[in-house]
């Protein structure tokens, strides 16, 4: 299985990836299983997130864009307010 990815994108990638049209979407701290049946790209504006997958903690937060696998369970632990837009590729 694929692992997690994880950068800094700068603003001309993010111009690039044209996140302005992807869903927002947001959650306050909590603890909840996930499993994605598709292939998910985010980018977070705020907040903070220790993600516990098969494959060892991955920690995201502000300015992060991250590629999730299709088929990944994990368990997401928000420890601030996210705040972030997503795309199902």
């Amino acid at each position: 299985m694929q692992e997690v990815e994880v950068k800094k994108p700068d603003e001309k990638e993010l111009a690039e990836l044209n996140i302005k049209d992807w869903s927002p979407w947001e959650c306050e701290p909590s603890t909840f299983d996930w499993e994605y049946d598709q292939e998910e790209w985010c980018y977070l504006f705020d907040g903070k997130v220790n993600i516990d997958t098969p494959g060892g903690k991955v920690d995201i937060g502000k300015g992060d864009f991250v590629k999730f696998p299709k088929g990944l369970k994990c368990t997401w632990n928000v420890l601030e307010k996210v705040r972030k837009v997503y795309l199902f590729k």
